[in-house]
């Protein structure tokens, strides 16, 4: 057998029972052949004592001073911990077990702290570890500058960390290991009867992933799409094979004689606002220039942008739309807002070329009176605005629509 990646988060490490699991986890693959190689987040989430959120409360405590270099070396204190956590407990089963930071693995990144970017993974130590018959556990979501500074990742990191490792290595396949079963059609807590996909595309789940499905990040996707690396998103706590993400061959080579479907999944982003202007006739792609520069040289990223000879209109989030609303003020122009919006997304590989869909969609909305603010589309997703208020019925009403609870 070959190199399989585990990919750990933080809610798998955080009690002693679920340290168990990951335990049976890695002992089946051992037992199927494979050499593992094991990429870990900091234990917990935000309250936890090793989780990052807890450091960085802990910095906001002290001073909340820190430079971002600093930051980040404290903030890989998290997952130095996990790593030795799991090694201990590995090397207890009678499992021989080496932990590697992200620069003893091989991460070379930018300096871009707090969310540096990948340029290179060396992984000639990772390689003699596995031939010495050793599990190697990585420290998920940081790396090393040239100069030997430590750096972190951003969010997803550990993600991003697994799948590098996965393309850097040639693994069979990486698994990410999470609290939940797989990726849903929707988001369980809002739509009761979202279904667990047995397979999905890369571009799909990058989509998803981009549109607020939070279950894997969408810098990891696009690393094991370049590679073609096989992810496998599983549950920590069940045997369930979990989703399959390959290109959509892939999944026809393991599931023959599946059928193609148009849509995949529901996602959403909430807490937007929505930015529209009068454009004058005459001279609306000067005042466009204007808008959309302003917004630039001011740092706010802008997005669902719809534009026409007399008008523009476009979101922010809403923790950024009063800086916006300003800037916009400051050079003369006068803004109309609405905050407290949420961007729904239809998502799927099958939704190019295919006539009725959006149809659809405005069917399923407009017979619970839901008004669309603003839509738009590509090749995989279509997107439309709403108010806050009718976010939980839109997402029940479209995953209904296109009988994604079957």
């Amino acid at each position: 057998m070959g190199i399989l990646v585990q990919k750990f988060g933080g809610t798998s490490l955080s009690t002693q029972q679920a340290r168990d699991h990951v335990i049976r986890h890695v002992k089946r693959e051992l037992g199927q052949g494979y050499s593992l190689v094991i990429v870990v987040s900091a234990m917990g989430r935000k309250g936890e004592p090793y989780a990052t959120d807890t450091l960085l409360d802990w910095v906001s405590q002290n001073g909340d001073a820190l430079p971002q270099r600093e930051r980040d070396l404290l903030l890989c204190c998290g997952e130095i911990i996990s790593a030795t956590t799991l090694c201990s407990l590995l090397e207890k089963e009678g499992i021989p077990s080496t932990v590697l930071t992200g620069a003893q693995a091989g991460f070379l990144t930018d300096n871009g702290y707090g969310n540096a970017r990948i340029l290179d993974v060396r992984p000639e130590r990772i390689l003699r570890e596995l031939r010495a018959q050793k599990v190697v556990i990585v420290t998920g979501f940081q790396g090393q500058t040239e100069d030997g500074d430590f750096t972190t990742l951003g969010r997803g990191g550990s993600d991003t960390s697994a799948t590098a490792l996965g393309a850097a290595l040639r693994a069979e396949m990486v698994d990410i290991y999470t609290d939940v079963d797989g990726i849903l059609t929707a988001d369980p807590r809002i739509v009761e009867d979202a279904k667990p996909l047995t397979y999905v595309s890369y571009t799909e789940i990058c989509n998803m992933a981009y549109q607020g499905a939070k279950v894997i990040h969408p810098r990891a996707v696009e690393i094991a799409m370049q590679a073609q690396i096989p992810v496998r998103v599983r549950s920590t706590f069940s045997e369930n094979e979990g989703t399959l993400v390959t290109h959509p061959e892939g999944f026809q080579e393991s599931q023959p004689g599946i059928v193609d479907r148009f849509v995949t999944g529901i996602a959403y982003v909430s807490n937007i606002t929505q930015i529209s202007l009068d454009c004058p006739e005459g001279n609306g792609t000067g005042v466009q220039l204007q808008i959309f520069k302003s917004m630039a040289d001011s740092g706010i990223s802008v997005d669902f942008i719809n534009v026409t000879p007399t008008s523009a209109v476009y979101t922010v989030f809403d923790n950024h739309s009063e800086k916006a609303i300003a800037t916009l003020q400051e050079i003369g122009l006068r803004p109309k807002s609405l905050s407290g919006c949420v961007k729904v997304s239809v998502i799927g590989g099958g939704i190019n070329g295919v006539p009725g869909i959006m149809a659809r969609i405005v069917e399923a909305l407009s017979d619970h009176n839901i008004q669309i603010l603003q839509s738009a589309d590509s090749n995989t997703t279509i997107w439309v605005l709403v108010k806050k208020e009718d976010m939980v019925q839109s997402l029940r009403a479209l995953h209904y629509k296109f009988e994604l609870h079957r």
